[in-house]
């Protein structure tokens, strides 16, 4: 169950320090049935990390992705850079709490995971909450109204 759209893809996109929980999580998403959309990097071999957030905050933004999840090393490159877009909510996450809150409180549409800080079974759960967390609205909808510059 998902509270996004799941007719629409789930885009994905890391560097290479994600490169690897990219892939399995890719995967891990589709043995669950949802679609996604691979947007790099397909390598362990350097790359910068903003190549590959941004093309995932453009679809994210453009409304074509039900969510999406970006990785890399600290999880603060690809945050900063999705967010760079209008109408990109992107938040970085490390626990459950954080995940939850991050859906409640900020209506975040990008999860950002530091795949040098956390196991790939946390990173999965992660997902599984940001995806299952419903939006609250209220005071926090006036507050997300405010973001956009």
């Amino acid at each position: 169950m998902s509270v996004f759209d799941i007719s629409k893809p789930i885009a994905i996109g890391s560097d290479h320090a994600g490169f690897e929980y990219k892939q399995a999580i890719k995967t891990w998403l589709q043995q669950k049935g949802f679609t996604v959309q691979d947007f790099g990097t397909n390598s362990t071999a350097s790359v910068d990390y903003p190549d590959f957030a941004h093309p995932v905050a453009a679809f994210v933004e453009s409304n074509q992705a039900a969510f999406g999840i970006l990785l890399c090393g600290s999880a603060n490159g690809v945050a900063i850079t999705a967010n760079k877009h209008q109408h990109v909510r992107a938040g970085l996450c490390w626990d459950n709490d954080v995940a939850k809150l991050i859906r409640m409180h900020n209506d975040a549409n990008i999860i950002c995971l530091p795949a040098r800080f956390i196991a790939l079974p946390l990173a999965e759960e992660l997902i599984e909450t940001f995806m299952n967390t419903v939006f609250e609205g209220g005071r926090h909808a006036n507050r997300v109204n405010k973001i956009a510059c």
